[in-house]
């Protein structure tokens, strides 16, 4: 269940909400204290609408705070808490890695019509002056 919880979100990069990048964060944090519709309101305000954009955006990127797919009513982190109770095992998700399909191959680039150039030359029937050797070779014999 949690393989599918990753590969059906895109957005998650981190397991909780504490492991999110704060590089990333500050970044964002600059970017929306720039943003032309908190301008005008008062710098306190604007530093409690800006943390909670930071909140949220960080919410979404924890996979332990994500909607279930399943059941959109309870959380990873809530689905993890079940799992402990009905097995007794502790269970704990420190990592995850996603793969996409295609993802690190490199891309063929042929060129169509140098393709069909080398098969035609490497089809092409032999030349008449070659023939006409191979037939003086066998009236010499």
């Amino acid at each position: 269940d949690l393989a599918m919880q990753i590969a059906a979100s895109p957005t998650v990069t981190a397991v909780s909400v504490d492991d999110v990048d704060p590089e990333f964060l500050a970044k964002e944090r600059e970017i929306e204290m720039g943003k032309e519709d908190l301008k005008s309101k008062p710098e306190n305000i604007r530093e409690k609408m800006v943390e909670g954009r930071m909140a949220k955006l960080a919410k979404e990127m924890a996979l332990l705070e994500q909607p279930f797919v399943k059941d959109t009513t309870k959380s990873v982190g809530e689905l993890v808490k079940e799992a402990i109770a009905a097995t007794g095992e502790n269970i704990k998700v420190r990592r995850f890695d996603r793969f996409n399909l295609g993802e690190g191959l490199e891309k063929r680039q042929d060129d169509f019509a140098a393709e069909v150039a080398a098969q035609t030359k490497m089809a092409a029937p032999p030349k008449k002056e070659e023939k006409k050797e191979e037939k003086k070779e066998e009236k010499k014999e």
